[in-house]
């Protein structure tokens, strides 16, 4: 399979000159994602929004390339507060607990004062299990 370029439609993506995930088997790398809303391109207040929206955007790009949370085997975090990273903890645990992929977490500046997490995955597609 070639490589397959994922589009979210996020303004940045055309701004800035990106993909939100590239899907070159075994592989699906997906950008960091922050938390807007797709449907209102409103970025919440409170991180836990903005993380929610993060993951469901990830999801979405991980889907495009055949992969699930299951087949992330890393990710990482940017947050410019690192107090804001403990309330995400329910919703991560939730989404990788049963398949917890090797992870770090950065304390970093964002595009966007407003915005409070940027998440970032791989994943590893078994291509025996899509064959």
């Amino acid at each position: 399979m070639a490589r397959q370029n994922i589009f979210s439609g996020s303004p940045y993506e055309s701004r800035v000159g990106y993909c939100r995930a590239v899907a070159q088997p075994p592989f699906v790398f997906v950008s960091g994602t922050v938390g807007i809303d797709m449907d209102s391109g409103e970025l919440p207040a409170d991180v836990e929004s903005q993380c929610a929206n993060a993951l469901r955007i990830v999801e979405v790009a991980l889907r495009h390339g055949g992969a699930t949370f299951a087949d992330v085997v890393r990710v990482t975090y940017y947050a410019p507060d690192r107090a804001d990273f403990e309330a995400c903890w329910p919703q991560l645990q939730a989404t990788f607990g049963s398949h917890p992929p090797a992870s770090t977490m950065v304390v970093a500046g964002l595009i966007d004062p407003a915005m409070r997490i940027e998440i970032e995955v791989t994943a590893m597609v078994d291509s025996a299990a899509t064959a």
